[in-house]
């Protein structure tokens, strides 16, 4: 795979430039899930007189070939290889080191991630980091993931009739990703917890998947009421029965679903 190439290409270069005192590869490689389709990301953290002087579009174009750099919405450069393959660089400096500590989790092995860590500081921050993402475990918690799955149906609804389709399909994202965060811990399977659309065809029933693919109020709906009283029953909260009577009336056409104290 060309990725296998670039990312070796990646390590030559920061090995080679003293100015990059660290530097770290994250994401589906990083984890061993790597595919065809899969991008290359970094970050590299460089002396700090050595970053203001950095063209991060100079810096990729001695990876490979580029097509295309650019600054994404969150700051990060994305040069798009020939492929293409994307590949993601977060240019900073050894004085960001630290805030890699607040990362809710890192995704893989510490020995998978490090490329260098020329003055010992960046690997003590990784190991600080649980591997994987900390989940829900209070019943208060689960119960306000639960809630904002809610809330965002009620946004979609409401603008939905309003007539307002393009914030209606965000808002319905926004519900969709919330319902995969409640399958994911209705099914005991939270192992891409940060990202709950990964693998969710490989390890989600047909049915959360179908009903997040078809991202309609009443499918989303149907089946994230099913994952709300599920999750109610497993922590002891009760029914919001008159809640979900109108949550009923609002968002599914059609027969009537079971009531919400039965």
């Amino acid at each position: 795979m060309i990725q296998y190439e670039l990312i070796d290409r990646v390590r030559a270069l920061c090995r080679a430039d003293e100015t990059i005192r660290a530097a770290l590869m994250y994401g589906s490689f990083a984890a061993g899930e790597g595919d065809p389709h899969s991008d290359v990301e970094f970050w590299l953290f460089l002396d700090p007189k050595a970053r203001a002087a950095l063209d991060p579009a100079a810096w990729c174009a001695e990876v490979a070939p580029v097509h295309l750099v650019l600054r994404n919405e969150f700051g990060t450069h994305v040069a798009l290889f020939p492929g293409p393959v994307r590949g993601e660089f977060h240019f900073a400096s050894t004085e960001d080191i630290a805030s890699v500590g607040e990362w809710p989790a890192r995704g893989a092995a510490v020995d998978a991630m490090v490329v260098v860590d020329r003055d010992g500081a960046l690997t003590p921050v990784l190991a600080g980091l649980p591997e994987q993402a900390v989940l829900p475990a209070g019943a208060d918690e689960i119960a306000d993931l639960c809630g904002r799955f809610a809330n965002w149906m009620v946004l979609a609804a409401h603008v939905t009739a309003r007539g307002e389709r393009l914030r209606a399909q965000d808002a319905l994202a926004h519900a969709a990703r919330h319902l995969l965060w409640m399958a994911r811990l209705a099914e005991h399977s939270t192992a891409h917890w940060l990202t709950p659309s990964r693998a969710a065809e490989a390890e989600l029933p047909r049915r959360t998947v179908d009903a997040v693919a078809a991202g309609t109020l009443a499918d989303l709906w149907r089946e994230g009421r099913e994952r709300w009283l599920t999750l109610l029953e497993r922590i002891g909260h009760p029914r919001p029965a008159a809640l979900l009577a109108e949550l009923d009336a609002l968002l599914t056409p059609g027969p009537a679903l079971p009531p919400a104290n039965g």
